[in-house]
């Protein structure tokens, strides 16, 4: 039941940002709200990623314009950027922009020189990183929810805090999905005893504290 209801939700989070019109807002919400209690970033650290990423991208389109598709992936404040550029000086802007941005701790640089991707291109390294995800849960040995995937011309990235089998078996799922190329591990690795406190933590941190006046 758990591993159906995680797989509707990846799933959801995966297909709304497609769509159009107040109800999908409002269902993405919902969605991203509950997969936020799972994760083991804080909700602190989660709201500081997604400024991270609004920020990067602002700023690097700003600075490159249309001669550029980058994508920007914050985990844990430390930054991905995937993409294409039109020369080495504007994939070293990039890093560079993004560096400067608040509250970034780290910035792995995975920009390619060459032309911006096709929308066909796109839609195939979604469809792989949703097949990635599926297989996730499917494989049943770790919770899907810890470990970001994401598909930039047919490399799998990975990120997350995960302890060392989880790792194992999440490379292990992204290395044998058709249509992965490469997969490069970016997870940072916590040992069993940290990974427990971190879930004992969210977990804790979704309990709202209940005042008994009762007499």
């Amino acid at each position: 039941m758990k591993k159906n209801l995680i797989a509707a939700l990846l799933f959801g989070a995966m297909l709304l940002p497609a769509l159009q019109g107040c109800f999908p807002v409002v269902a993405a919400g919902v969605t991203t709200g509950v997969l936020a209690t799972l994760d083991r970033r804080t909700l602190g650290t989660q709201t500081e990623d997604e400024a991270i990423e609004v920020k990067s991208s602002l700023r690097l389109g700003g600075k490159l314009g249309d001669k550029a598709h980058v994508n920007v992936t914050s985990y844990d404040r430390k930054v991905l950027i995937t993409g294409e550029v039109a020369s080495t000086e504007a994939k070293a802007s990039a890093e560079a922009i993004v560096g400067e941005v608040p509250n970034v701790q780290g910035v792995y640089n995975e920009l390619t020189v060459a032309p911006p991707s096709s929308y066909t291109d796109r839609s195939n390294d979604a469809y792989i990183t949703s097949k990635i995800k599926g297989r996730f849960v499917d494989n049943g040995k770790f919770n899907p929810v810890h470990v970001k995937v994401v598909t930039e011309a047919g490399i799998a990235y990975l990120l997350g805090m995960v302890t060392q089998p989880e790792a194992d078996a999440a490379i292990g799922v992204a290395r044998t999905t058709s249509g992965v190329k490469k997969v490069i591990n970016l997870l940072e690795i916590i040992t069993p005893a940290k990974a427990r406190e971190l879930d004992i933590a969210q977990k804790n941190s979704n309990n709202a504290p209940v005042e008994n006046k009762a007499p």
